[in-house]
């Protein structure tokens, strides 16, 4: 993809999570298809080889529009030592400048057997990030007080938030340890599940200056959009969850949370 210069008309969403592993020509349609319904940032996140170099790949290919993020997740916890990976991404932002490391975290819903492994990977990359003094992004699943252990654990220096937490899935009680800890909460599609009470309840929770919306693509489409691909165009339909849930309107929704983000991730 060749690079683009285009600003936006107005600002509106910015979609905090979003993947992007295609091909060159099927980003480059996503992202049409986002910025002409309004999101006019967004955060390309990695994960893996693979996601990293889609990351990189979109915000190559719109500078002014897209931040990178780059880091390995939990599902790479297992395939090579935590330094390995420190290694590759010292590399990577040497050469690309980094708006966050990420995604990474820990996931024991499927594999509870490698949560060793999954801490120590997601330790490092939080050590790095203090380094770099850059937030970082955080998944976290079924991983409640080990992701605690391991914020409390390494150290932050850095000023204001300390990152986000993605895709956030917990209750008010978590949402309350994590804000205690500095850090943002990103809501997705989840949060317009028909199952999703308890989540609405810690997205009315969160301050609204503590407040993200993504979409996490290309996974967890919102309702109405469920069964289809996700993508960044989706975001409104978070937006509009998040503004019944709160008592007012879309666009003080995509406002606040603009706002959040442009301070997280510029």
């Amino acid at each position: 993809m060749a690079a683009r210069t285009d600003t936006p008309m107005s600002d509106l969403y910015y979609d905090t999570h979003a993947h992007f592993e295609g091909a060159p020509l099927e980003t480059a349609a996503v992202l049409g298809r986002a910025f002409a319904s309004g999101v006019t940032r967004l955060v390309a996140v990695g994960g893996s080889a693979a996601l990293n170099a889609g990351a990189l790949a979109a915000a190559q290919a719109y500078p002014e529009r897209v931040r990178l993020a780059l880091g390995f997740d939990r599902d790479q916890a297992t395939a090579a030592a935590p330094e390995v990976y420190v290694e590759t991404l010292r590399r990577l932002a040497a050469a690309h400048p980094l708006a966050a490391v990420g995604e990474a975290g820990l996931d024991f819903h499927y594999h509870p057997e490698t949560a060793e492994a999954q801490a120590a990977l997601f330790a490092a990359q939080l050590r790095l990030a203090d380094e770099w003094r850059l937030p970082v992004i955080v998944h976290t699943r079924e991983a409640d007080e080990a992701t605690l252990r391991v914020l409390d654990g390494t150290p932050w220096r850095g000023e204001g938030l300390r990152g986000v937490i993605h895709c956030y899935t917990g209750d008010k009680a978590f949402a309350a340890q994590l804000l205690g800890r500095q850090f943002a909460i990103s809501f997705s599609g989840i949060v317009t599940f028909r199952n999703a009470d308890m989540l609405r309840e810690s997205a009315a929770y969160v301050p609204s200056d503590r407040l993200l919306i993504e979409t996490d693509t290309p996974f967890l489409a919102p309702v109405p959009k469920r069964g289809q691909r996700n993508e960044p165009a989706f975001v409104a339909h978070v937006a509009e969850c998040l503004a019944q849930v709160r008592g007012t309107t879309a666009e003080h929704i995509a406002e606040i949370t603009r706002e959040n983000a442009v301070r997280l991730f510029g």
